[in-house]
């Protein structure tokens, strides 16, 4: 930095916040660091004592902090993800469109891990709406080395860091098991719920079929195949799903022709969980009862990406016993809480 009369730094960058004090009024920043100085604001800095101010010297190697923020942002930016407006050497991308938000997380961590540099990002596989703020992004000095943002590149590689995928499925069908339903016995209380959390990714039931134990796996063939011209792009299963000799749906699934990705889940609503998919692509769900009554469980956590069409593996369940206990509270504030959150 360098040391100029007022007057001589028109058109240079400061380098620190420039406090004003007005007794009763305010007290605070009335210029910020990276603040370029133009001549109307020569009568406010004399007002506020100052003769001299140190700005920023450009040398060559080196970036202002504004630039280095251009340069991270360039690195998370991609279909759907808009960056917004440079400010204090920070930068912000938004969401231009309803999905999930996915973070490569390692090499996240490898960018994070250069010095001087940040990029705050939410937790990735989060579902956002149009205009979500995604990330923040900045270097902590005022003047960095080049160099640095070249480590950084290199560390993101040469694809960006996010993406942001849209809801892609549109139809369910939804077979709810259980003698005591099918004989009407008992009212189905657990399509409503599922119907209204589908609904939220733009996904409609288009069948419901109620069966009885014996006939979990015939309703699933008839689920896969589509009747009437009604083949779904994902079908759940309620109702069945323990380890009692007359739950039947974890087996018929499999029977069905199914890859189970995971039969359990060390996520506490849900450790019943089932998810598989067919060669074709669809996947089938096995939704344990707590999902019926419970406002965040494991369909809550995995929905999102099955609904965007992300390919779940076992690895991605076994992280969510990291965070995947739900304390309970009385009053549910997820997903605005820790619960599944790695």
């Amino acid at each position: 930095m360098k040391k100029l009369r007022v007057e001589e730094a028109v058109g240079q960058v400061l380098c620190h916040d420039l406090t004003r004090i007005v007794p009763g009024t305010m007290k605070g920043p009335q210029f910020r660091k990276g603040h370029i100085i133009a001549e109307g604001d020569i009568p406010m800095l004399r007002s506020m004592g100052k003769e001299h101010l140190f700005v920023w010297e450009k040398r060559e190697g080196m970036l202002h902090e504004n630039e280095a923020a251009l340069r991270l942002a360039a690195l998370c930016t991609n279909a759907h993800i808009r960056s917004g407006v440079v400010a204090e050497g920070k930068i912000e991308v938004f969401a231009e469109m309803d999905g999930v938000f996915c973070a490569d997380v390692a090499r996240l961590n490898r960018v994070n891990a250069v010095p001087e540099v940040v990029i705050a990002a939410r937790h990735s596989y989060s579902a956002v709406k149009a205009g979500d703020k995604l990330a923040a992004m900045k270097v902590v000095p005022l003047v960095v080395a080049e160099a640095i943002l070249a480590q950084a590149e290199a560390a993101a590689g040469t694809q960006p860091l996010f993406a942001l995928r849209p809801y892609s499925l549109k139809t369910a069908w939804v077979i709810s098991t259980g003698s005591e339903v099918a004989q009407g016995l008992i009212p189905d209380r657990f399509t409503p719920v599922i119907m209204d959390k589908l609904k939220a990714y733009g996904i409609r039931v288009i069948r419901q079929v109620v069966v009885g134990d014996d006939e979990v796996l015939a309703a699933i063939q008839t689920a896969r195949k589509g009747a009437g011209g009604e083949k779904p792009e994902l079908i759940l299963c309620t109702g069945g799903m323990s380890v009692d000799p007359d739950d039947n749906t974890p087996g018929a699934i499999k029977e069905s022709g199914a890859e189970i990705v995971t039969y359990g889940a060390p996520v506490v609503p849900g450790v019943m969980f089932l998810l598989g998919y067919y060669a074709e692509g669809i996947p089938v769900l096995g939704l344990p009862g707590c999902v019926m009554y419970m406002k965040a469980t494991i369909f809550d956590l995995v929905l999102p990406r099955i609904a965007a069409g992300v390919r779940m593996r076992k690895q991605d369940f076994t992280v969510l016993g990291n965070g995947g206990l739900c304390l309970g509270c009385p009053e549910c504030r997820y997903p605005v809480c820790p619960f599944g959150r790695v």
